[in-house]
């Protein structure tokens, strides 16, 4: 330490300590935690103070907050609550056994579900800082999860907008009666009139979604040019979304009052509806029948357990962006609990919405297959090839039930074994079509819409489910760009409405893949490779970094200290243990899932009006690993370049309220700071307070700060600090 130092003149004067400590810190530059992990705990158990008004730290470093704990909580539910809730979970109810379905759901979403978010919500409320800058403070050189996080948002921003451009495509057409997908176009060939081929091959549904919307070619190495209709709804996509957050939690915050609770206004109106439509309860019984046989298997434990990390939106930044405009004394405990249950909730009641319209549809079909096949059996016995006496005497083919058609196929079945499979007559069984698994934008775009068509004032409800799935979206979108610029504006002094400005157009611009005619191919490819494995590895890094490198029991002491409580002793166990192994399954499981999986996508054949399996082209294989690759990077790369100390931790960038928060809590050390500096004995303080605030690796006091500084030149200006390395509490 220079001698001219002004603490070092004390140590050896008599002269009265004038100064405080809190004079000292208040006044000096950014401090440069090298070995720093985690500053959690800056308030510390002390009273502000006397003489000095109590500040909120919210207003000390300028940073937003949320109008109301209201917003807030709308704001995380918005962003959790999204299009997986409509469209993937009941897919994965329908497939993985039905009711059974939701026991490895439920269990799996306490075991990794809440504990995860609520570590989330804890780190990003305590820290006050995006993505990166909290995991740059919780471990430097893991500082690459917010990276890795940051651009696995902006892969998903990319494809995920697309979907919401699609949903505003189909909402305008929704003001048409009748729907332009309810029926098949007419083509005329000279003087007749024909029915197009490859939607009377397909559905008009089916039809309308491949050809009219998306116009799509055959392989995705056709590009087939821009589709201009869709690069138009991607445009306004891309403006509604800038507009809701180009003011960041001021103008998203007030969104969210109208994008998080209307789904829910749709969601209730088309259960009552549903319930009213023929063959909803068959629907209903088909979800909650549970098949206990096919809950044992692991394949839906792993989609469990991958379905429960998405639906709370683990990894993608977003969470701990909102969260960071907290006050630190929020509970965000009862946050994460609130929010996970709202989520499941809300995936209970959008499935028993989509069975009750499926089973309509499927009574639907059914009834169409019966009508179909009973005028090939007319037809047979009008030919004399069927005889009058196979058909039962109280049948009436005017009025024809579907349990009189099984009387009779199972008759003819019998008796024309032989030849049965010549004449081409189908079951026609409800359970084959309520077994009909459809998922993602097959089940919105397609097997939904087609039920609608059946509605009476058809157009009116495809108009709300359309701008229920708009405003789904827009939700989750929100917390994926807050999850992208958050960071940004943490990192860099930008201007917040530039940079959201700046980030939409680049993000257009990049989304024009999707709106080619082969872009739904790019959809699926960035869906499955994208997100999945490298945000599993970015959530098990979090947990790994918090549980094992920063200590699970500081964490708690920290939570404790935060919250006024100390959290149930079993997030201990969860954080420590349970979670880390559940993870590393998961990914086990995803890495051989990829391995063993061919890698392709189902194109649509034009001439056969179906779907058909096709692997990717050489460029493209390598896409889908570069996607991976790239998500994945900065993660080694943060690691080796801190390693060597070839960047900084980014730990000298402590926003103003955590230094002045220390300033705070060293002033009531000021007593202590005489002492140390050569008073006597008697006149040593009164003991320190219980609760000590923990401020960096090897619980560095701010007096020890200063009597171990290196460098400090009088007021204002920067010092380093030397600590013992750190040292990771268990």
């Amino acid at each position: 330490m220079p001698k001219s130092s002004k603490v070092t003149q004390r140590e050896h004067s008599n002269e009265p300590v004038t100064e405080s400590v809190a004079d000292l810190l208040a006044l000096e530059a950014p401090m440069d935690y090298k070995s720093s992990q985690m500053s959690m705990n800056m308030t510390g158990g002390s009273a502000p103070p006397i003489g000095k008004p109590d500040i909120s730290p919210d207003l000390e470093d300028g940073r937003p907050a949320w109008n109301s704990k209201l917003q807030y909580i709308l704001a995380q539910v918005g962003f959790s609550v999204g299009l997986g809730n409509v469209w993937r979970f009941p897919y994965l109810c329908q497939k993985n056994g039905g009711g059974a379905y939701l026991v490895p759901y439920f269990i799996l979403l306490i075991l990794i579900g809440i504990p995860l978010f609520f570590l989330e919500l804890a780190v990003g409320q305590r820290i006050r800082r995006g993505s990166i800058g909290v995991w740059n403070y919780v471990c430097p050189r893991l500082g690459g999860i917010g990276a890795s996080s940051l651009m696995v948002c902006g892969f998903v921003g990319l494809y995920y907008n697309v979907i919401i451009g699609w949903s505003i495509f189909y909402f305008f057409q929704s003001f048409q009666y009748p729907l332009p997908w309810s029926d098949c176009p007419i083509r005329k060939n000279g003087s007749q009139a024909i029915v197009e081929p490859e939607c009377e091959k397909s559905s008009a549904t089916t039809y309308f979604w491949y050809r009219e919307t998306l116009n799509i070619t055959s392989t995705i190495a056709d590009s087939g040019g821009l589709n201009w209709r869709m690069t138009l709804s991607l445009l306004a996509a891309w403006i509604i979304v800038c507009l809701a957050v180009i003011k960041g939690i001021q103008s998203s915050g007030k969104v969210m009052y109208f994008s998080s609770l209307f789904p829910y206004v749709v969601l209730f109106c088309f259960l009552v509806r549903g319930l009213f439509l023929k063959g909803a309860v068959d629907g209903i019984a088909h979800m909650f029948t549970p098949k206990l046989e096919i809950m044992l298997e692991p394949q839906v434990w792993r989609e469990a357990a991958t379905q429960v990390f998405f639906a709370l939106g683990l990894g993608f930044g977003g969470v701990i962006a909102f969260s960071s405009y907290n006050k630190r004394d929020n509970n965000c405990h009862f946050d994460a609990v609130l929010v996970s249950v709202i989520n499941f909730l809300t995936s209970i009641l959008a499935t028993l919405v989509v069975f009750a319209v499926l089973g309509f549809k499927a009574n639907i079909m059914n009834e169409k297959c019966v009508v179909e096949n009973a005028e090939k059996i007319l037809g047979y016995l009008n030919s004399n090839v069927l005889s009058h006496d196979l058909i039962p005497p109280h049948v009436n083919f005017s009025h024809l039930t579907t349990s009189d058609y099984a009387e009779m196929y199972g008759v003819i079945k019998i008796v024309k074994e032989d030849s049965f499979a010549q004449l081409g007559l189908e079951q026609c069984l409800l359970e084959d079509e309520l077994n009909k698994a459809v998922q993602g934008t097959g089940l919105a775009f397609i097997a939904f819409t087609e039920a609608m068509t059946h509605f009476p004032a058809s157009p009116f409800w495809s108009v709300m489910f359309f701008f229920m799935l708009i405003n789904l979206g827009l939700g989750s979108m929100i917390g994926t760009m807050t999850g992208i610029t958050t960071p940004i504006l943490d990192t860099f002094k930008i201007r917040k409405e530039y940079l959201t400005v700046g980030c939409c157009i680049v993000a257009f611009l990049c989304g024009l893949l999707f709106v080619q005619r082969s872009g739904n191919y790019f959809v699926t490819m960035f869906d499955d490779y994208s997100a999945g494995l490298p945000l599993t590895i970015v959530v098990i890094l979090e947990n790994v970094s918090v549980a094992w490198i920063y200590g699970t029991k500081r964490f708690m002491q920290d939570l404790e200290d935060m919250l006024g409580f100390r959290p149930y002793s079993v997030y201990f166990y969860l954080w420590k243990y349970v979670s880390p192994v559940c993870l590393i399954i998961l990914i086990s499981a995803s890495v051989v899932e990829m391995a063993i999986s061919p890698l392709g996508y189902n194109a649509w054949v034009q001439d056969l009006a179906m779907e058909r399996f096709q692997s990717y082209p050489p460029w493209a294989i390598v896409m889908c690993f570069a996607l991976i690759i790239v998500a994945m990077l900065p993660l080694p790369l943060v690691f080796i370049a801190r390693h060597f100390n070839w960047l900084p931790d980014g730990s000298n960038k402590l926003s103003v309220s955590y230094r002045k928060s220390l300033a705070k809590e060293a002033s009531t050390l000021e007593d202590e700071t005489r002492f140390i500096l050569g008073k006597n004995p008697s006149e040593a303080p009164s003991p320190m307070p219980s609760h000590r605030a923990y401020l960096g690796p090897g619980s560095t006091s701010p007096v020890e700060l200063i009597t171990n500084s290196t460098s400090i030149s009088g007021y204002g200006s920067g010092y380093q600090t030397n600590p013992a390395p750190p040292k990771s509490e268990s």
